[in-house]
């Protein structure tokens, strides 16, 4: 009696495994609509779950309105002609806009790395998006980002932003060894175009103690030091 009892706790389910938590009494719609938020980013089993029972619970409206959000972005969102940021017709917003410095280009891997810049207010310029940056491990290629296109832009100035040239390519790239290779191979290609090229200071961060930065940071704030003057440099809020 004792050996069938210790044989049946060993082959009962996890207490934390799909089977034990009832999902076949879903019908089978929630089952799907479970299944299709666990695979949006960030999201596990739990808050999958947790938002499909919050729909169930919501107003028809409130749960069709973000139904027809979804269906909206998918139709309308496209990515601009010129620079490949998010836009909702041929051009995005910022090429469109003729009171940007358009001989500017900052160089960045997606359309969130555009934005985070935007937000700060401090440039002027107009962009460049890549969607994504060069892996070889991975197999990703120049011919895999746009590159090409903001090549075409520096040699061809009727294809940037209001037939202007570009003077100079910001790049903008996360700090890291995919980021500094897709860097290093872009500058040399922009410099070979006859344009300047730049990139984004990296070094401490303001509000940071030296303490705690990697050894890294501490090199990139070594490396791109600054003299010092009596300006006070502008605040961001």
């Amino acid at each position: 009696m004792a050996s069938r009892t210790r044989d049946s706790v060993r082959s009962a389910p996890a207490s934390g495994s799909i089977e034990s938590e009832g999902s076949s009494a879903y019908p089978a719609s929630v089952n799907r609509l479970i299944a299709e938020f666990a695979r949006l980013p960030g999201i596990g089993r739990r808050s999958a779950e947790r938002l499909a029972f919050h729909i169930l619970k919501s107003d028809a409206p409130d749960a069709l309105r973000l139904a027809e959000a979804v269906q909206d972005v998918k139709r309308s969102v496209r990515h601009c002609s010129i620079c490949f940021n998010f836009a909702e017709s041929d051009l995005c917003s910022i090429c469109a806009d003729p009171r940007r410095d358009r001989s500017l280009v900052l160089v960045v891997e997606q359309p969130r790395d555009l934005i985070a810049l935007e937000q700060t207010g401090m440039y002027r310029g107009v962009y460049h998006v890549l969607l994504g940056r060069l892996n070889p491990l991975e197999g990703i290629t120049p011919a895999e980002i746009t590159a090409a296109d903001l090549f075409r832009r520096i040699e061809q100035p009727a294809r940037n932003c209001g037939g202007e040239p570009v003077r100079e390519v910001i790049l903008g790239l996360n700090p890291n060894l995919e980021g500094d290779g897709t860097a290093l191979y872009l500058s040399g290609e922009v410099r070979r175009r006859g344009a300047a090229v730049s990139r984004l200071a990296r070094g401490l961060p303001a509000g940071s103690q030296l303490e705690f930065a990697s050894k890294a940071v501490l090199a990139d704030a070594i490396e791109g030091r600054q003299p010092v003057t009596d300006r006070i440099p502008p605040r961001v809020t």
